[in-house]
């Protein structure tokens, strides 16, 4: 895992007490993880000012109890019988809600996460 972010940075985006009840580190580290999954291109030296963003958004998520929760399922389809009872439903694996601050990590991480543009295959 790369830290891109520490609780530092945290406190100087967002202030003092952005985790709130929360454990602040555990918060940091959780948002490391994240980001550390999400992006898949090389990060310079020192790390640009919106992966920081992004990961103080994301922090702030997960000392609230928002990132790496429990999943919900999404009901996919639901059937209901009146005569002799019958009940059935389909979920999607996996699916779950994003939060605001998810979304707006996820797009300050954009340019760090999709591909660079067109890669030549050579067959030998």
């Amino acid at each position: 895992m790369t830290d891109f972010i520490t609780v530092a940075d945290v406190d100087a985006l967002l202030g003092p007490g952005w985790a709130g009840t929360g454990d602040a580190v555990l918060a940091v580290t959780m948002a490391n993880a994240w980001l550390t999954a999400k992006i898949t291109r090389p990060v310079p030296e020192p790390v640009p000012s919106e992966i920081k963003l992004a990961g103080a958004q994301i922090a702030k998520e997960a000392a609230a109890g928002r990132i790496f929760a429990a999943e919900d399922r999404e009901v996919v389809s639901t059937s209901v019988t009146a005569g002799p009872v019958t009940t059935a439903k389909t979920f999607a694996k996996g699916s779950k809600q994003t939060t605001a601050g998810e979304s707006f990590a996820l797009a300050l991480l954009a340019p760090w996460t999709r591909r660079s543009g067109t890669m030549m295959l050579k067959r030998v």
